[in-house]
């Protein structure tokens, strides 16, 4: 995509250093940080600032748009989905003896239908939809022409809310107080999209608090949401404004962390009729708290899943907490739900003709790994080098850093043995236009040329299927450099940005 202007603007070495340190000071100010976990005592903690662009990278306005639009046809396919238990074991049957993972989750779902099945109707979600710019027709011209093509749909453990608002902040900060007073400058804060993920999930997660209502069990005077969360917590910057958000809530809401899975089952229990309480260690022979919402911002990495994973798992599902997510909804964030819906007539089993195909209008080709015939195909397509370089070979794992990309297919392949490629699905790689901008990181400051990602933060409530609200909460906005394959911000991979729109 080639902007109508200079970009980004040509600076002299003082014009940077002048940028920079006003990026550092923000940083600093307003927590757009990651904790050193190795350097942490009692009395003190080193912390280093999160990668964010020097300046906002150009991203068209109208696609910018559709994104937000399509969140609600997203929530209702989604919904949906995670209520039909047959179509979700279809699909993932052929995962559970190869993916530790599907086996895990599949397997806490049955121990829950043969203890007496889940007694919460109400379930709600905080989904994110990743999305690419992709170059349609002549990717040489001046302008080709530019379409959305989703990534991938994150249904659990969504993260990089709280970073976007922040690097969306400091973008206005720096357009408005003149840091970015350049010739011809293209950098009009009435071009970047206000952001107001914190303020908004707070309030999904609230609402989930509200519809569950007052404590059920006799042992509990309050309800709060309990965070559930990874243990020596390098990214607590972007979970704990949310956690802070409910408190500072007109009317608060309690919200309290719990470690998975230790924790979970130390400081948890389940009464008869099966309300979730919590006993926070710090507050010595006060009652319990009932836990109105399990906010599940852990147990997505396999080696979460040993047997006492798998049992505070199961506590948190087997209770009449409402789950954010519902264990299938965490489910459906697996990469072969996102292969399967690409498959002919999967949208309009849930989706009107009209709203499918806009959906499907989002998708890139991405097929199974299995011994079906497009299996075999895509097995033929992954072992060739020359085919390989024009696609992404996928696991249904979360967290950054677990694909696998072009050339470096094959050989990947053969250490593996062939019944177990089925854990994976091949995607078709995006072709993102290249623009340039300036990323700052504690590797560097470096310009060159850039891709972008953009996700929109869904939040919805439904029961059994039936919608009771859906909103979209915000945006996050991620970039790397064209030459890096992974996205991921927190693992190093990327930087977070905010979207310059642009008229098309």
């Amino acid at each position: 995509m080639a902007p109508f202007f200079q970009y980004p603007p040509s600076l002299s070495e003082e014009d940077g250093l002048h940028i920079a340190a006003h990026i550092q000071d923000w940083q600093i100010n307003h927590g757009s940080m990651l904790k050193d976990i190795r350097s942490q005592s009692a009395q003190s903690v080193l912390c280093y600032p999160i990668g964010v662009s020097v300046f906002p990278t150009p991203f068209p306005k109208a696609q910018f748009d559709k994104a937000l639009r399509l969140q609600s046809i997203y929530h209702e396919l989604y919904c949906a989905l995670a209520e039909d238990e047959q179509w979700i074991f279809d699909t993932i049957k052929d995962l559970i003896s190869v993916h530790p993972p599907a086996a895990a989750l599949w397997g806490i779902h049955e121990r829950i239908k043969s203890s007496g099945g889940y007694c919460q109707d109400l379930s709600v979600g905080i989904f994110r939809s990743d999305y690419m710019l992709h170059v349609e027709g002549n990717p040489t011209e001046d302008k080709p022409d530019l379409g959305l093509r989703q990534v991938e749909f994150n249904t659990f453990s969504c993260a990089g809310a709280s970073h976007a608002d922040k690097v969306a902040d400091m973008h206005h900060h720096l357009g408005r107080t003149g840091v970015y007073t350049f010739d011809d400058n293209p950098i009009s804060t009435t071009r970047l999209p206000r952001n107001n993920n914190i303020k908004n999930v707070a309030a999904c997660l609230a609402e989930a608090h509200t519809a569950y209502g007052p404590p059920k069990s006799k042992a509990a005077k309050q309800t709060a949401v309990l965070f559930v969360v990874q243990p020596r917590n390098f990214n607590i910057a972007d979970e704990r404004p949310i956690e802070y958000a409910l408190w500072d809530r007109d009317v608060p809401v309690l919200a309290y962390r719990v470690d998975f899975a230790e924790d979970v089952l130390q400081y948890t229990s389940l009464t008869e009729s099966r309300e979730l309480l919590f006993h926070p260690p710090w507050r010595g022979r006060q009652p319990p708290v009932e836990v109105s919402v399990v906010y599940m911002r852990a147990g997505y990495e396999a080696q979460e899943y040993n047997e006492t994973g798998v049992e505070a798992r199961l506590r948190l599902e087997m209770s009449r907490a409402i789950k954010c997510p519902s264990l299938l909804a965490h489910i459906l964030t697996f990469k072969k739900v996102q292969q399967r819906l690409t498959t002919p007539g999967a949208l309009e089993r849930v989706l009107s003709a009209e709203k499918a195909a806009v959906i499907r209008s989002t998708f890139v080709q991405i097929y199974p790994m299995d011994e079906s015939e497009r299996g075999m195909y895509a097995r033929s397509l992954a072992l060739d080098p020359h085919s390989a370089r024009d696609y992404i070979l996928k696991p249904s794992l979360e967290g950054g850093g677990n694909n696998i990309y072009g050339e470096d297919i094959p050989p990947f392949l053969a250490k593996i043995h062939p019944s177990s490629w089925s854990a994976f699905v091949l995607m078709e790689r995006i072709a993102s236009p290249q623009v340039d901008n300036v990323l700052m990181s504690p590797q560097g400051i470096n310009l060159g040329g850039v891709v972008s990602e953009l996700g929109v933060i869904g939040g919805c409530l439904w029961r059994r299927g039936e919608i009771l609200s859906s909103s979209v909460a915000g945006w996050s906005f991620k970039t790397k450099f064209e030459e890096v394959d992974e996205m991921s911000v927190v693992k190093g991979y990327g930087c977070f940005d905010t979207p310059l729109l642009l008229e098309q």
